[in-house]
């Protein structure tokens, strides 16, 4: 074996690499020792981008596709090296895999409750969680260099999470405080919210030369004062007329009576709670107390009777003796008018039909 198929023996002359992992984003080509041939067969498949470092010095990117490795494709690597053995020469330089592919689902969420300021409520303190979705930012991978992951030959998600975490949550307050959404309407604007916070976290993010490409809520929840507050406003929504409701809750009260046994007792509870619950909101403090108006008592009966014969007092009808002196009192006999022959009551002065007088 000559000396040149020796040092042809150390030359690289196809580089690629296919990740069989979930979580690489960086991963150091191995040389094993040998030194790349110029004229050699790169492969950058979709989803990565190659880096070419000499002496820690980015030189040269590559984006997917098949390139062959010459003085006009590496014209920075080319100009640093100043190579003196022409097209063949090999060289030493550091080869970096980064993986530009979406690395979704990480799941975040706030360790401690975080202030905000609401119109409705002011001060509140909120917990939330979610997920995200990021990747490497394949137009600003030499920040990505530089700011995270430097020299290391192998660098995973695990790495650039937990940085990404403390952005999100450190910025969650101000981006929902920004968007001016009431406390009230979270719950219902949960996209419009993680859309908006994507917008506002980008920023930080691509300061690491990543991107943010989905941000999702999944809940917000709020204190349990402010959540009581909320729900006392909306059984008032609900309850509406409170006449008609102190209505509603008697004749509930009613009906419950009706179907249990022995359960009067709670229709006067039923009752008298919904006369409570409209004394309570103030519905009869705008109506000023009237005063009781007794009817007038029937005037008594005069009682019937006729005068006694022994005394002349008034003998109660019906009665046998006379209530003063005691002397028995007859049947009345029927007496007629002697001018127009009617039949007048006994002990009569006058006729009631004619006027003739009697006796």
């Amino acid at each position: 074996m000559g000396l040149f198929d020796i040092i042809k023996g150390q030359l690289i002359d196809v580089i690629e690499w296919t990740d069989s992992s979930a979580n690489t984003m960086v991963h150091k080509y191995d040389m094993n020792g040998k030194e790349i041939m110029m004229g050699a067969q790169l492969t950058v498949r979709e989803s990565q981008v190659a880096i070419f470092v000499n002496e820690g010095q980015l030189a040269d990117v590559f984006t997917p596709g098949r390139y062959e490795l010459t003085t006009q494709n590496m014209p920075i690597l080319t100009a640093l090296k100043s190579w003196k053995f022409g097209f063949n020469s090999p060289f030493k330089s550091d080869l970096y895999f980064v993986n530009t592919k979406q690395f979704m689902d990480r799941k975040w969420g706030t360790a401690n409750p975080v202030m905000m300021r609401d119109a409705d409520f002011g001060m509140i303190r909120i917990r939330a969680f979610g997920s995200f979705s990021f990747r490497v930012d394949a137009a600003n991978v030499a920040t990505f260099m530089k700011e995270v992951f430097g020299t290391s030959a192998l660098f995973t998600v695990d790495g650039v999470e937990s940085q990404l975490k403390s952005i999100v949550v450190s910025g969650l307050s101000d981006a929902i405080a920004q968007s001016k959404i009431p406390a009230l309407d979270l719950a219902a604007n949960y996209a419009e919210l993680s859309q908006y916070c994507m917008q506002a976290l980008n920023p930080k993010v691509q300061a690491l030369g990543l991107t943010l490409s989905d941000f999702n809520i999944e809940n917000i929840s709020l204190p349990e004062e402010v959540e009581k507050a909320i729900d006392r406003r909306t059984s008032m929504g609900v309850v509406g007329d409170l006449n008609q409701y102190t209505q509603f809750q008697a004749a509930e009260a009613m009906r419950e009576a009706a179907t249990t046994p022995n359960s009067m007792a709670g229709v006067g509870m039923g009752m008298g709670m919904g006369t409570m619950f409209t004394q309570m909101m103030g519905m009869n403090m705008q109506q000023p107390a009237q005063p009781v108006q007794q009817a007038p008592a029937a005037p008594a009966a005069a009682p019937a009777g006729a005068p006694c014969a022994g005394c002349g007092g008034m003998v109660p009808a019906g009665a046998k003796f006379c209530p003063n002196c005691g002397q028995k009192q007859e049947a009345p006999q029927a007496a007629f008018c002697t001018g127009c022959g009617q039949e007048v009551p006994a002990g009569s002065k006058f006729c009631p039909s004619c006027g003739t007088k009697l006796g």
